[in-house]
């Protein structure tokens, strides 16, 4: 693993000080916690804070309650912490509060209020034993650029002694990520230090290094694909990005492709002439004429070798399994030394035949470390395989991170400092 230039949770002096700590436990959709993956990986930096004296406020996002179009927030149970403060009470038999505070019609939040000051002297004299704050993105200052950011990073850092960023999924520059280490003494949590230290595993491959990477949008992927092209001995594609570079390169029109990703897509097909054999399609895809479901005899799969120039496709929702029992696809995958996995092949929760192969094949590759993105990825893992996601989880022929998009953000940046809130945490 390399050395991270970063100052690590390790080197504080923990006693008796108020910890506020940032993690990623956005792991709750209308209410429900699906798979605790993320809180539990950041159970090993609250232990070593407890077991160091520290006293312990933590700080999360959930969801989007933020309209972009009108800057309203809505604060509702859908994108509450309590399930996670359930959670972490039921698991550890420990007492947690969460502070409420003055609920603005539709601003959220305003700020912290000092009738949070009760809570903390509960904290100090041990009557509770942590605190959880409520939703970063309740709060107006977290995702502003104005001044009620700055005020908002101030108010964080007034509630403690210490700042501790374990939260390598969230990777958007917001207050609660990149400010409020501007007024504290602020380290990087084990989980982060551990997110960091495998990226090195990317940025360093043992070769030969295939990349899988899928998606609903070419525009949020187009950075990080041509940063892999270069890197990566080998790039596969999947989702709607797959077939936008399929509309792109063969001159066919897929249902549902917008003009913007078709454009992303043209530059990709015309890039990627500089690196003959290395981008790998996969020839079977199936087309449906719904995308409601998976319906008998509405969907058809096509081999895009046979398809002429000018076909019109209704929606393409998956890759055919056949297409990863192809010899040269098989081969690649079982002389990789690295792959690295941030795909959901089909369109969820209907068409799976594409992810369940690819993730069998990857399995199958005898002598791969396996990287897995986090997110959607890591969520179909465990729901469509569930038996593999276990074995994954503890074995050292695979690594799962957190944040699939920060992954893909410090791959396109081309080193994790590249990333906002870790350049925060620079020695």
């Amino acid at each position: 693993m390399q050395t991270l230039n970063i100052r690590g949770l390790q080197e504080a002096d923990l006693r008796g000080k108020i910890v506020l700590v940032r993690v990623d436990h956005n792991v709750v959709k209308k209410g429900i916690i699906y798979d605790p993956y993320r809180i539990d990986a950041t159970f090993g930096t609250l232990y070593h804070i407890n077991a160091k004296g520290g006293k312990i406020i933590l700080m999360t996002h959930v969801g989007r309650p933020k309209d972009k179009k009108t800057g309203e927030i809505a604060i509702d149970k859908n994108s509450s912490v309590e399930p996670i403060v359930e959670y972490l009470q039921n698991k550890f038999h420990i007492n947690i509060k969460i502070p409420e505070f003055y609920q603005h019609e539709k601003l959220g939040y305003l700020g912290i209020e000092t009738s949070v000051n009760h809570l903390i002297k509960d904290l100090k004299d041990g009557e509770i034993d942590a605190i959880y704050l409520p939703n970063t993105r309740w709060f107006q200052g977290e995702e502003s650029k104005r001044d009620d950011s700055e005020r908002f990073a101030n108010q964080l850092a007034g509630l403690a002694d210490i700042y501790v960023n374990d939260a390598f999924g969230s990777w958007q520059p917001h207050t609660s990520t990149v400010k409020v280490n501007k007024y504290l003494p602020s380290y990087a949590g084990f989980l982060m230090q551990k997110e960091l230290s495998n990226l090195g595993r990317i940025f360093n491959p043992i070769q030969p290094f295939v990349a899988v990477v899928a998606g609903a949008k070419f525009d949020t992927k187009i950075e990080p694909l041509y940063a892999l092209l270069k890197k990566a001995d080998f790039l596969v594609l999947g989702g709607v990005i797959y077939n936008a570079y399929l509309c792109a390169k063969y001159n066919i029109s897929i249902k549902g492709i917008e003009q913007e990703d078709l454009e992303h897509a043209k530059k990709f097909v015309e890039y990627s002439l500089q690196f003959p054999g290395k981008l790998i399609e996969l020839p079977f895809i199936i087309e449906s004429d719904t995308m409601e479901g998976k319906f008998e005899n509405q969907n058809r799969v096509h081999d895009i070798r046979k398809l002429k120039s000018g076909t019109k496709l209704n929606y393409v929702l998956d890759v055919a399994k056949e297409s990863f029992h192809e010899e040269n696809v098989i081969s690649i995958f079982h002389s990789a030394k690295t792959i690295f996995v941030n795909a959901v092949m089909g369109y969820t929760p209907h068409f799976n035949e594409g992810t369940i192969a690819l993730d069998e094949l990857i399995d199958k590759s005898p002598e791969s470390v396996k990287l897995y993105g986090g997110g959607d990825t890591m969520q179909e893992l465990k729901r469509l395989l569930p038996g593999l996601y276990i074995v994954a989880l503890d074995s050292p022929h695979y690594y799962i991170f957190t944040g699939g998009g920060a992954v893909l953000k410090a791959i396109q940046e081309g080193t994790y400092e590249g990333i906002e809130p870790v350049k925060a945490l620079l020695k």
